[in-house]
């Protein structure tokens, strides 16, 4: 008997260090920029010079910066916190800081609207991008290392996607993806909570799926996604649509994690 109530006893309370340990899945920022027109080179200047690690040092982590390929005016990037109390307390820091208090001053002025901006968060585990350490990251000055470009498809649902579509996603329409050759780096959400760095404005409230993938070949990618939307599960997926997906092409910059 005391060796059943031993072993329980070890049970729960490994069941209860498990629950403790639990990790509030991280909350992600997708920024797209408009950028003055002909100036987004010296953007790229600025923030991947001066701005890059002056965030990172407060508890943000930046995962990308890119040029879209299909617009010279817009600049993409993202940057990632532990969970929303870190957002808030980071961005208040970064924000009434030293590193922005000497750089906005060249920042801003080439910013035309800098409020597309979605906040979200893993649509499970498993869909959480893998990013390498910052340690990794390329200096100041150095060489570009080869880089992919990196597609992000934002889907907008009818229906919020944990009505369906989170699960369509991940048992039929990433397999059908993953087969054909386009692997899928993450799947993300809308953070529901309220913003709270209300300076910084977001798109909440919307019902969007985000997926990221890299290509080399942009040509066989489209072919591919042409060939999808003939197939059954493609049809699924147009029916989950409230209207077009939008689709970024970006190409990152020389200091990009994401590449």
């Amino acid at each position: 008997m005391r060796v059943l109530l031993a072993t329980l006893l070890a049970i729960f309370t490994m069941a209860t260090s498990a629950d403790t340990s639990v990790v509030t899945p991280a909350v992600l920022e997708l920024r797209q920029y408009k950028i003055v027109a002909g100036k987004r080179d010296e953007m790229i200047a600025v923030f991947d010079g001066k701005l890059i690690e002056g965030q990172e040092e407060v508890g943000m982590r930046l995962l990308g910066q890119f040029r879209d390929r299909d617009d010279p005016n817009r600049f993409t990037w993202m940057r990632e916190f532990s969970n929303m109390d870190a957002r808030g307390a980071a961005l208040t820091h970064f924000y009434t800081g030293p590193v922005w208090k000497a750089h906005r001053g060249e920042a801003n002025p080439l910013l035309e609207d800098n409020d597309n901006v979605l906040l979200l968060k893993p649509a499970t585990a498993e869909l959480a991008l893998q990013v390498p350490p910052a340690s990794e990251r390329a200096k100041a000055g150095d060489a570009p290392k080869p880089a992919s470009t990196i597609v992000v498809t934002i889907y907008y649902l009818w229906k919020d996607p944990s009505e369906g579509f989170t699960r369509f996603f991940a048992e039929k329409l990433k397999p059908e993806l993953t087969a054909a050759g386009v692997p899928v780096l993450g799947g993300y959400i809308t953070e529901a909570t309220p913003n709270n760095f209300p300076a910084l404005p977001v798109r909440q409230h919307e019902k969007v799926f985000v997926w990221f993938t890299r290509t080399q070949d942009a040509a066989s990618y489209d072919q591919m996604l042409a060939k999808l939307q003939g197939s059954a599960v493609g049809r699924e997926l147009k029916d989950y649509q409230e209207r077009a997906a939008q689709v970024l092409r970006l190409a990152p910059t020389s200091r990009s994690l994401l590449r």
